[in-house]
């Protein structure tokens, strides 16, 4: 099969034990046409992923930013970006999630277009710092609420993190309520990823295609690890399933490689693309 383009989830699939992307992944990535899009799709906010697509030398390249729900393209620019699509949480389910984790020792994060707002600098906050190298604006949601109100915007992600149990309880009672409306995604037992219901990676991932390549879904080799990836890796010609990777991605996978911290992607890259 002839692929003409290559879509991968970021954490726990491209990056490696030190969360870097591998020496050997970097070297089959720049042996890959410029002209082939590696296109970056995660929960994540642009900043998080911006400069990992500078460390690829990609910063031509797309990224769908918090798992569908904000897409764009920066077109080379550093500051001028082309926005191709953009999904968000409404203002009042957004109040609703932090009403019923007031009283509790949930950490309540918020997230619009590149802009990360926390609640406090604490243990969450400095760990979300770690991971993705971007540091939040600390305020509370009571200053955040009538700022997002005047300039009608809304959530493309909120992250809740805490206690496993009042995690649970929280993902129990959201689940119950707003099952309707919201996407949401356990990628560990103390957190919580929460994206608009109507949006997916797959979904971003086919209008980003059409919009920018006009490739077809069946034209692309993804690559994930977590229930967010599902869809994409069902969607795509070629969905590859890290070894790393929940059972329930492997068993849609069309083929499982090594490991994140094995160069799992690299492989195949080497393997269908070089």
């Amino acid at each position: 099969m002839q692929f003409k383009a290559l879509c991968t989830d970021i954490d726990g699939t491209l990056l490696d034990k030190n969360r870097e992307i591998s020496a050997r992944t970097l070297d089959a990535i720049a042996q890959l046409p410029r002209y082939f899009p590696v296109i970056l799709a995660s929960s994540r906010m642009p900043s998080a992923m911006r400069h990992l697509q500078g460390t690829m030398e990609r910063l031509q390249n797309p990224m769908i930013c918090y798992n569908g729900g904000y897409v764009i393209h920066f077109n080379g620019h550093e500051e001028e970006y082309e926005q191709l699509d953009t999904v968000k949480i409404p203002l009042n389910i957004c109040h609703h999630i932090q009403e019923i984790s007031d009283g509790t020792d949930i950490h309540v994060s918020v997230y619009h277009e590149d802009e990360w707002y926390a609640p406090q600098d604490d243990f969450w906050t400095q760990r979300e710092i770690t991971s993705t190298k971007v540091k939040p604006v600390i305020r509370a949601w009571q200053e955040v609420l009538p700022d997002w109100q005047s300039r009608q915007a809304g959530a493309h992600k909120v992250m809740c993190m805490g206690p496993a149990e009042e995690i649970d309880a929280l993902f129990k009672a959201l689940e119950k309520e707003k099952n309707e409306d919201l996407h949401l995604y356990r990628s560990k037992d103390t957190y919580i990823e929460i994206a608009p219901k109507a949006i997916s990676k797959a979904s971003a991932l086919e209008q980003l295609l059409k919009k920018k390549y006009d490739i077809a879904l069946s034209e692309v080799i993804a690559f994930g690890d977590n229930y967010n990836d599902i869809e994409m890796l069902k969607a795509v010609g070629h969905g590859v399933a890290v070894g790393n990777a929940r059972e329930e991605v492997k068993a849609v996978a069309d083929e499982i490689t090594a490991s994140n911290k094995e160069d799992g992607v690299a492989m195949m890259i080497e393997k269908h693309l070089l």
